[in-house]
């Protein structure tokens, strides 16, 4: 049984990675960390919880906490894991870190996107970017791994087949998403209000979102080549789900076929991603409260582009989901324990 200890397990993420571990047959959660909450029962917070957790809320000492886990998840806002993080705690445990504090492996892009300074250069290099589909042999061997945010996760499988084969011009690219409130997190905000949100879609972030260089680094390795792109995230009226929609120019005439053959040289034995059928568009919907990742395409031939969409929820797959994937490689066990998350509907 592997012992698990969770930082930020109040937060929206980390209510999620709770709820996924609770059917996880080889997990048990012994730490639920909240500087929120201390000494406070955990199904006060989550009432859904109910009969379900008893176990209160615990500080985020990670020295102790690395004293009796197998694994930590930290999801918690930008610079704490890094501010924790030391290499006594390694020896002990491993690290599934769900902020971005070692998704990018350059410092000096990370402090100037989230303007504060990095606690932990010494372990940018060594963290793994935890995209299972695209470094899953990397991950198995991890210390630490920097789990994927949820915009980028979407994004960067949508196109990532195309631009590994060269198929789209990377200079055009331009991808416009679309997220659900839970996306900001459970803190309060007044941009966030239900009289903000409701009935109401706004573009924020607009050049300056902080997964902008995630998407470049990870879609420039694929490419081979450095990405500058344009990113813009809207924020949208409904609880979870993301959906990226992505245009680039295309580097070749090709026909439906071509294209789809690619996607499923990449995708085709990928539990968790579903390449649709021609001419179906991915919608949230048909992928919530799930780790599937739905994509599709549409070659406009008029102008020359394809279109790439590609929806997650953003608590699953872009979150919570894709960390417990990261743990099952960790520990050699089936990826898709405690995924078999059928998306729910209505």
């Amino acid at each position: 049984m592997i012992k698990v200890g969770i930082i930020g397990a109040t937060g929206y993420a980390g209510g999620e990675l709770v709820r996924i571990l609770m059917g996880h047959k080889d997990a048990e959660i012994v730490w639920y960390g909240s500087r929120s909450y201390v000494d406070q029962k955990y199904a006060d917070v989550y009432r859904n919880m109910f009969q379900i957790v008893d176990a209160k809320c615990m500080d985020d000492n990670m020295d102790e906490l690395a004293e009796q886990v197998d694994v930590i998840f930290t999801a918690t806002p930008q610079g704490l894991c890094a501010s924790l993080i030391n290499e006594e705690i390694l020896s002990k445990t491993k690290i599934i870190d769900l902020s971005a504090d070692f998704r990018l492996k350059d410092v000096k892009v990370y402090e100037e996107w989230y303007k504060i300074e990095h606690k932990a250069p010494q372990y940018i290099d060594e963290a793994v970017y935890g995209l299972c589909e695209i470094n899953r042999d990397k991950v198995k061997d991890a210390r630490i791994v920097a789990n994927p945010g949820c915009y980028t996760t979407c994004s960067i499988l949508t196109a990532y087949p195309l631009a590994k084969e060269g198929l789209i011009d990377m200079s055009t690219l331009i991808i416009d998403a679309k997220s659900g409130t839970s996306g900001a997190g459970r803190g309060a905000k007044l941009p966030n209000l239900y009289c903000e949100v409701n009935e109401n879609i706004k573009a924020y972030g607009v050049a300056t979102h902080r997964h902008t260089p995630e998407i470049e680094e990870q879609l420039g390795y694929a490419a081979g080549e450095k990405v500058v792109l344009n990113f813009t995230p809207h924020l949208v009226p409904m609880n979870r789900g993301i959906l990226a929609t992505e245009y680039a120019k295309l580097t070749k005439k090709v026909t439906y076929e071509e294209v789809k053959a690619i996607y499923d040289k990449y995708y085709a034995d990928e539990k968790f991603v579903r390449v649709l059928e021609k001419d179906q568009c991915p919608e949230t919907k048909w992928v919530e409260g799930s780790n599937y990742v739905d994509i599709g395409f549409k070659i406009d031939e008029r102008t020359g582009r394809i279109i790439m969409m590609g929806a997650i929820d953003n608590l699953v797959k872009g979150a919570a989901g894709q960390a417990v994937q990261n743990m099952n490689l960790l520990f050699g066990l089936p990826e898709s324990e405690g995924l078999e998350l059928v998306p729910m509907f209505p």
